[in-house]
């Protein structure tokens, strides 16, 4: 009887799963998942996504068992892992998802050595963790690797056809397994309020696209009303399906479901972006010659959520309670560490992979460069003004006074701007000034950076 492995990294679900689907085509098949120690001992194992990830893992093996197996979990270096178990049920195969980063492809490229070592063979499965493969659009220059700018990108994955939508395995036959070597609990939902999982992630899909998806165009930028989708989170570690939300939103009429179709192609460019140029992760995708500034002390008050900008401050605890962040906020807080602060983008992507749920190297890195203005973005000298951002996206202040309590008893434009009541005012409230002069510091990213360019 042939036995393979399906090996979940990023695609923890059973539905519309190519993974999972060629697996179950042999007579036999093993879901595993390694508890990899690598990344257990970096930054990526932050606690919210430890605890989602639980919860995720938990999630997963109940809808196997229904399907007739279990989550078989190891803990350990996946390579050694995968092998040790292909020995054990004599696998003849395994299926993985294809990924990005530079981790992901040496490990892809590490186990395809390995398997092959012992006569056994690795497939990789495209689209995935993305909706369109970063391989399957280029640029019509033959010297071109992949798209530098969204907006041809964009144009090309729009007239690309998805894949087709694969139903769940029916059932599922596990060979003879020794017993599991790491026990699946679920984490109990924490101070952050998530509940990981494919079907919770189904659930929100489901409402999002039944009840908000129409007003998405004209209610994303609404801080305080928080109508995003909170999808993030569920994309990131795979219990959604790109191309299935890809193909039921695009299916929907109307503006709203258009621009949400536009922020996942985003996703998809950012992945295509890092699958051809992986050293962005850390490196400048287009170098601007910047002398970032060094100090601790702006730097802490950022990541505490208090710079004395109240918008910035709103959207950096919000990062702390919630573990996930409004898009909108993560422009601002952004830009007001790499242009205002003239800080190393690099020191926020890492405090953001700290406390995100949705912590994904191509779209935090890809996001970060492009405000910084050392990516993507056409206009590399743009500077996002926290307190015209605030007018436009909180103007009565709602979102500020949710996050920042000092401040809850204040309207607008006071809430905003409260250093205009004045210093013992400030002081009464425990509320610091704020640590940077903004139209002079922005003055100064500008005036440095164009000359810089012109040098």
């Amino acid at each position: 009887m042939t036995t393979s492995i399906a090996l979940f990294t990023r695609d923890l679900r059973v539905h519309d799963n190519p993974v999972l689907t060629a697996a179950a085509a042999g007579e036999h098949v093993v879901p595993l998942f390694v508890l990899d120690d690598t990344i257990a001992a970096g930054s990526f194992a932050a606690r919210p996504r430890a605890d989602f990830l639980a919860d995720t893992l938990a999630d997963l093996d109940t809808a196997l068992r229904g399907l007739g197996a279990r989550l078989v979990i190891r803990r350990g270096t996946p390579v050694e892992q995968v092998c040790r178990l292909a020995d054990e049920v004599d696998a003849a195969e395994v299926h993985i998802a294809a990924d990005v980063s530079r981790y992901a492809r040496s490990r892809q490229t590490r186990l395809a050595d390995a398997l092959a070592g012992s006569r056994r063979t690795l497939h990789c499965h495209e689209e995935v963790v993305t909706a369109i493969a970063p391989g399957r659009i280029l640029p019509s220059s033959k010297d071109a690797d992949h798209f530098a700018v969204f907006s041809p990108y964009f144009r090309r994955w729009s007239d690309t056809p998805l894949r087709d939508v694969l139903d769940r395995p029916r059932r599922l036959r596990l060979p003879e397994l020794p017993d599991p070597d790491e026990p699946v609990v679920g984490a109990a939902v924490g101070p952050h309020g998530w509940l990981g999982g494919e079907t919770e992630g189904r659930r929100r899909a489901r409402h999002w696209l039944t009840h908000d998806l129409a007003d998405y165009q004209d209610n994303h930028d609404d801080l305080a009303g928080d109508d995003t989708s909170r999808l993030s989170p569920y994309l990131h570690f795979g219990c959604v399906s790109p191309v299935e939300l890809v193909g039921r939103a695009a299916a929907e009429p109307g503006p709203g479901a258009a621009a949400f179709v536009r922020q996942l192609a985003w996703r998809d460019f950012h992945h295509q972006v890092l699958a051809a140029r992986p050293e962005v992760a850390r490196l400048d995708y287009r170098p601007r010659g910047d002398r970032w500034r060094t100090d601790e002390q702006a730097l802490t008050a950022w990541r505490t959520g208090h710079t004395g900008v109240p918008i910035v401050d709103a959207g950096m605890r919000q990062l702390l309670a919630q573990g996930w962040m409004h898009n909108r906020a993560r422009l601002i807080t952004a830009s007001f560490l790499s242009k205002t602060l003239y800080l190393d983008w690099r020191v926020g992507a890492q405090h953001f992979f700290d406390h995100l749920l949705d912590g994904d190297i191509a779209n935090n890195c890809l996001n970060w460069q492009w405000v910084a203005g050392t990516g993507t973005d056409s206009r590399p000298n743009r500077v996002l003004n926290p307190l015209r951002q605030a007018e436009r996206y909180d103007p009565d202040g709602a979102y500020v006074r949710r996050w920042v309590p000092e401040l809850a008893d204040l309207t607008a434009p006071d809430v905003h701007q409260p250093w205009r009541l004045g210093a013992a005012e400030l002081t009464r409230r425990d509320y610091p000034p704020p640590i940077v002069d903004i139209d002079r510091a922005r003055a100064r990213f500008q005036e440095a950076r164009q000359l810089r360019l012109a040098l």
